[in-house]
């Protein structure tokens, strides 16, 4: 028995399984990605004291888990409203946007470190866990090209099928 859906309710529903599991991501996230050691020194401001070059890793696992995301919930929009891969790819992208601003800001707050106070309250140089941060922004669209990604596939298997069935002539 097939099930017919709306097109809102494959919107919603990506907008709200975007936000909850980017929240999640964002924790997983935090809890994953390898910290960075930071020199505090007196009187030196934030951007002076800060190595990016150890961030690698941190955009990696951002990455990975935003890609796995956008596999995963594309694949359950699709099963929701097969028959209309736009409405499919329109949720799955409003997820992607939702989801990877939940999973930067859930993880971004979890790592966070106040720099400006410990500089302005240290009296000799002190090594911190940097905050946590992406510092290669194409990590941010890793989630929406996986979502856009999984919806080709599906289209083109579509499409071939069709060619496929069409070759064949009525049965």
């Amino acid at each position: 028995m097939s099930t017919v859906r709306r097109a809102s309710a494959v919107i919603v529903a990506g907008l709200i399984v975007g936000a909850i599991s980017g929240a999640a991501l964002g924790v997983v996230w935090w809890a994953l990605a390898p910290r960075v050691p930071l020199i505090v020194r007196p009187g030196v401001s934030f951007p002076e004291n800060y190595q990016p070059e150890g961030f690698l890793a941190a955009d990696a696992a951002f990455g990975a888990l935003a890609i796995v995301a956008g596999v995963a919930i594309t694949i359950g929009l699709a099963n929701m409203r097969r028959e209309h891969l736009f409405s499919v790819l329109v949720a799955a992208l409003l997820a992607s946007a939702v989801g990877t601003a939940a999973m930067w800001f859930v993880g971004t707050r979890l790592g966070s470190v106040d720099i400006d106070g410990l500089i302005a309250t240290t009296t000799e140089d002190l090594v911190v866990d940097a905050p946590l941060a992406v510092s290669m922004y194409g990590m941010f669209l890793m989630w929406a090209l996986a979502s856009a990604a999984v919806v080709t596939v599906l289209a083109l298997g579509d499409w071939v099928k069709e060619l496929r069935a069409h070759r064949r002539g009525p049965a």
